[in-house]
């Protein structure tokens, strides 16, 4: 049984997404020594890197919808295809596809990037022209971000909650920086694992010029890169720096909320806009698909319109609770929800989630329920600061981040003042409406320790519709998947979870 971060899984993942650029010896063998050759080979690696990504294992699948699925937003209908069924009803095993698919994808990212930071040394010192070398220390910059953002994603999913106190002393998770020289299987402490995550970001920092952001952007600007940190410092409760991060993408000038209130075409808002054209100054970064690159349909288990092409057949459907969170002045309920009959013998009528009905574009050519993930948003990033302006006690300054982002969201009357007894609250249903199903739920309630109940809904599945998860419950951390500690050689360290 092979390991994930396998030296030999990680070639073919790596040399894979470029090997059209490569000079082939007889039977397309390719030497890894040759792998890196040239800028435009760099420009293909990073490229092999972004369509990683886009994988139904990660940001078009697994990773962004099964930590919201676990959560409390939604519910599987009578009748569904059994898609994410058992980690919905928190029946979370070591062997789960999904969770070795999120595992797996995300080494390999690691692996590709791992990959090419090997070669890069080498490459830049063949290189002369001063224009090549500042586009290469551009792809650099990107090729450390992805690595920060792929390791941070898995210390949320596989990994206990950061506490100060206590980091040095809890698992974090196998540290591969090299792929010629892979170091032992095993893992590292939580406190140096996200050391390295801001190892990665700092590099990135330094190569990617913050004067050449963009929003809307395909690839890692240096914008996304202090988004990603004020994310990472959040999880810390590196308070202070979260807010520095937050502040340096708020204050840059290069981004602006999605506008609930005024429209981008005669029918759409720039609210609408931002989810049906996956086009907004809203995004910092994006995966950007084209009509023949796309990813997985993020929105079949919520609509599964293309069973018939007449009526829905959602695998789920908004709880009620969640629903409630909505009011009729919040703008949102008309971009993410629509009542809508769906074609199950029990008629349920409900409102559907649409936040991934599609990108129109796609839509035109018959390809349904694709859209462009959106890893890092402003949206985020006001949330990002509120909270830790609230950890600091500076209430005032919170309200005014989260007002500033509920005045974009809501037609009127959006204004909440924080304080010392509701922040929390507030904070958690604000993210919950912003982002419900980019895969942050299950890993909120875990750093707040907050458990959560489900209570039975009509046409339901009635085994995991009456819940109730304590806080702290071992699955919040997912297990490490079997086949990795069962790899020979192997010495990692199973989770509470494992089972």
């Amino acid at each position: 049984m092979k390991s994930i971060i396998n030296k030999i899984t990680l070639l073919f993942a790596a040399l894979a997404v470029f090997s059209s650029c490569l000079n082939k010896t007889p039977g397309d063998y390719i030497p890894i020594d040759e792998g890196m050759a040239s800028l435009t080979d760099a420009e293909q690696m990073v490229n092999g890197i972004y369509n990683t990504m886009k994988g139904g294992s990660l940001y078009t699948g697994a990773l962004t919808l099964a930590p919201d699925l676990m959560a409390d937003f939604v519910y599987a209908v009578e009748g569904n295809s059994n898609a994410y069924f058992n980690l919905w009803k928190w029946d979370v095993r070591s062997d789960d596809q999904y969770i070795e698919s999120v595992y797996s994808g995300l080494y390999s990212v690691i692996g590709q990037c791992n990959y090419y930071l090997d070669k890069i040394g080498d490459l830049k010192a063949k290189m002369y022209d001063d224009e090549e070398i500042k586009a290469l220390d551009a792809l650099t910059g990107e090729v450390y971000f992805c690595r920060a953002l792929a390791y941070s994603e898995l210390l949320k999913c596989f990994c206990k909650a950061y506490e100060p106190a206590t980091a040095k002393d809890e698992l974090g998770v196998v540290l591969a920086t090299s792929y010629f020289n892979p170091a032992p299987k095993k893992r590292a402490s939580l406190e140096e694992s996200y050391a390295l995550v801001l190892e990665d970001l700092k590099n990135a920092d330094g190569l990617l010029d913050p004067d050449d952001n963009a929003s809307n952007a395909v690839y890692a600007k240096n914008g996304a890169v202090h988004a990603l940190w004020a994310r990472v410092a959040l999880y810390m409760q590196d308070w202070k720096s979260a807010v520095e991060h937050a502040t340096t993408v708020i204050e840059s000038g290069d981004y602006k909320l999605a506008d609930c209130k005024n429209y981008y075409t005669q029918t759409q808002t720039y609210l609408d806009y931002l989810w049906q054209a996956d086009a907004s100054y809203e995004i910092i970064f994006k995966l950007g698909f084209t009509s023949t690159s796309y990813g997985s349909a993020l929105g079949s288990i919520f609509l599964g319109f293309t069973r018939d092409y007449y009526y829905f057949y959602p695998d789920y459907v908004p709880g009620q609770d969640f629903i409630n969170l909505f009011n009729s002045n919040d703008r949102r309920t008309d971009t993410y929800l629509s009542e809508q009959q769906t074609g199950y013998s029990h008629q349920l009528k409900w409102p559907l989630l649409v936040k991934y009905y599609g990108n129109e574009s796609l839509i035109d050519l018959n390809i349904y329920h694709v859209s462009m993930p959106k890893p890092l948003r402003l949206a985020e990033t006001y949330l990002i600061r509120s909270e830790a302006y609230c950890r600091l006690g500076e209430f005032s300054k919170a309200s005014n981040d989260i007002n500033t982002l509920r005045k974009n969201r809501f037609s009127n009357g959006s204004t909440v003042s924080l304080n010392e007894e509701n922040w929390l609250q507030n904070i958690s249903d604000e993210r919950a409406r912003e982002l419900v199903m980019e895969g942050f739920r299950l890993h909120d309630l875990k750093r707040w320790h907050k458990g959560f109940e489900r209570k039975p809904q009509s046409s339901c599945v009635a085994d995991g519709s009456s819940l109730k998860i304590e806080p702290d419950n071992v699955f919040f951390v997912w297990p490490i998947p079997r086949n990795e500690l069962e790899a020979p050689g192997s010495e990692i360290q199973p989770n509470e979870s494992n089972r």
